[in-house]
This record gives structure tokens, C-alpha cells and sequence, in this order.
């Protein structure tokens, strides 16, 4: 019975990342961008709930964090060869540096987690609409110095010469990671301090718990892991500073939003079902068995989906619940009592 309290609200996450990944190689490769893509939103949704889902702080800037790691890892993993041309005005060690696809994650994902718990060291202090306002801040200082610092990054031109690895294989694995590493603190006594305080903070704080450093905690797991997916996505697609701004943030949200923000199943599951969503107005966008929807219709379609959870189903589709053991082990019982 422990056993299974704890692998399957993890089990079910991975499962269904592993399956999504298994049919993405059934199609061609037109339609399997779509699945990479759908992948690589659950590891930035993910990372969202790790802080958003634990703590019930609401945070607009977390793509800030995927920004600086697509950042981090698109200009380390560029051949120095090929820097002087699209990128010349790096720092030296920037210029000089190239590194291979893992090693450019890993560091996007140090630099994500380092940049989270700097600039989350005074906002933590914040609570309700001030935090979600005081993040957005951090999203459009990060913006406009990724826009215009050329000295880390190709500022407003787009990433050229990074090795196109994120592949449907490592998009789902990194799907996993991430679920796993928001899995392993959820469960630990960091994240229940959290959720304790997302609940009561009065009573978090009478027992203890500093509410303030628990959520600095998260926030830093959170922005490692957005930069990790950041790391992923600049290695998917050739991305410009617009591509990691207001765009994504709002889809990332609504993604959290419609699954149910306050669980990772919800979490999984919304990012799967709103990207298979968006890339199918996509194709009507571009024509698709006689429909021809306008142009952002998708962002439209997506606004209005989201405002009518929030309306009907607060708590998202999954109604912020992890998937429990309970059904299956009843099940079992009932085969063994007939056994």
C-alpha cells in the first residue's frame, strides 16, 4: 500500500509522457514537431508548478528563467568557428567556449536555478498580487537585457548554428526528468512545508516553518528547471528573444490553469492537452480539411478555453489531483477475492 501511494502519482505522469512520445514516432516529421513540441511545454509547465502548484503564489515570470537558459545554452553549444559571425560582441570566455549538448543543459539549468534564487531572495518576501506583479517585473528587465546586451547572446536576432539535438527521444526524456525532479520534491518535507503554508501560512508559521525560505526553495527548483527546459527548447528551434517572452508565458499559464495548477498530474496533463489543442489550430490556421480559421485564432480559442475552467472548473480538468492508488488496489482485491 506505501508502495504504491508513492510510485503512482508518479507512475501515471510518465506514462503518459512515455506514450505521447512512443505515437509521435509513428508520423512523419512535419507532424512530429508537434509532439516535441507538446514535450518540451510539459518540462516548462512543469517547472511552473513546482513553485505555482506548491506554494499558490502566482508567478508571470517564469519564462525569464527559461530565457536565460535557452541563453546560457544556445551560445555555449555554437561551434567558436562559427561565434565571430552571428555573434560579435560576446564577453572572451563566451567566444571562446563550446560545449556538447548535455554539458549546455546542465549548465542551463544551474544558471536558470541561480538566477531564480538571486532574484527571488527579495520577492519571496511578497504574497498575492505584489509577487505576481514583482515577477513580471523580472520577465521585462530579462527581456530587454537579452534584447539588447549583445554581449551574452545574438541579442534581437535569431539563435543561428545551434546543434538541433532536442530530437523526440531527448524531448521526452527530459519530460521526465523534470517530472520526476517535481515528483521528488513534492514528496519531501521542503514541498509539504510549502503546501502547508499555501494552505495556512498562520498556522505554518505557528509550528515552525518558515514560510519564506520554503519558498525560496521553490523557487529556485523551479527556475532550475526552466532553464532546463529553456535549454531544450533552444535546441529544438531557432528562437529569437520574442520566442521566450509574453507569448509563451500566457500559454504556459493557461496550460498549468486547464490541467489544475495545484497537482503535476494536472500539470502533465494540461500541457499535453492544450499543445495537441494549439497545433491543431495551427493547421487550421494553415488550411486543414477545408477549414480556414484566421490568424490567431489559436491564441483566441486557447484565452477562451482557459476563462471557461476558470468559470465552470476552477480547480482545472483534473481538479488539482494527483491520480490515486485507491481504484487500483480495490481491483486487485476484488481479483484476489475471486482468485
Amino acid at each position: 500500500m506505501r508502495r504504491a501511494r508513492t510510485t503512482v502519482p508518479l507512475a501515471f505522469p510518465v506514462a503518459l509522457v512515455v506514450a505521447t512520445g512512443v505515437i509521435g514516432t509513428f508520423f512523419d516529421r512535419s507532424t512530429e514537431i508537434y509532439f516535441i513540441n507538446a514535450l518540451v511545454s510539459v518540462s516548462m509547465v512543469v517547472a511552473l508548478y513546482v513553485f505555482v502548484g506548491n506554494s499558490g503564489v502566482l508567478s508571470f515570470g517564469h519564462m525569464s528563467f527559461v530565457a536565460v537558459g535557452a541563453w546560457t545554452a544556445g551560445v555555449l553549444s555554437v561551434p567558436v568557428e562559427e561565434k565571430p559571425a552571428t555573434m560579435p560582441s560576446l564577453f572572451g570566455f563566451l567566444g571562446d567556449t563550446t560545449v556538447g549538448n548535455i554539458p549546455s543543459l546542465l549548465l542551463a539549468a544551474l544558471v536558470g536555478g541561480v538566477f531564480a534564487l538571486v532574484a527571488g531572495l527579495p520577492l519571496m518576501r511578497l504574497s498575492g498580487l505584489a509577487a505576481g506583479i514583482a515577477t513580471f517585473a523580472v520577465l521585462e528587465i530579462t527581456n530587454n537585457i537579452l534584447r539588447y546586451y549583445e554581449k551574452i547572446g545574438p541579442g534581437l536576432n535569431v539563435f543561428s548554428s545551434v546543434p538541433e539535438t532536442t530530437d523526440l527521444q531527448q524531448a521526452a526524456i527530459g519530460a521526465v526528468v523534470a517530472i520526476v525532479v517535481a515528483f521528488t520534491y513534492q514528496v519531501s518535507r521542503f514541498g509539504r512545508q510549502l503546501r502547508a503554508a499555501r494552505d495556512d501560512a498562520p498556522a505554518a508559521r505557528a509550528v515552525g516553518i518558515s514560510v519564506y525560505r520554503q519558498r525560496l526553495i521553490a523557487f529556485a527548483v523551479s527556475g532550475a528547471l526552466a532553464g532546463f527546459a529553456g535549454g531544450l527548447y533552444v535546441h529544438f528551434l531557432p528562437i529569437n528573444v520574442d520566442a521566450v517572452y509574453l507569448d509563451l508565458t500566457f500559454i504556459t499559464l493557461a496550460m498549468l490553469v486547464i490541467g489544475g495548477m495545484t497537482s503535476l498530474w494536472g500539470a502533465v496533463v494540461g500541457a499535453l492537452a492544450v499543445s495537441g489543442l494549439d497545433s491543431l489550430l495551427a493547421e487550421a490556421e494553415n488550411g486543414l480539411g477545408g477549414v480556414d480559421l484566421p490568424a490567431g485564432s489559436r491564441t483566441i480559442v486557447v484565452g477562451a478555453l482557459m476563462a471557461l475552467v476558470l468559470i465552470l472548473r476552477p480547480d482545472g480538468i483534473t481538479r488539482g489531483r494527483e491520480v490515486r492508488p485507491g481504484p487500483l488496489l480495490r481491483w486487485r482485491r476484488r481479483e484476489e477475492g475471486a482468485a
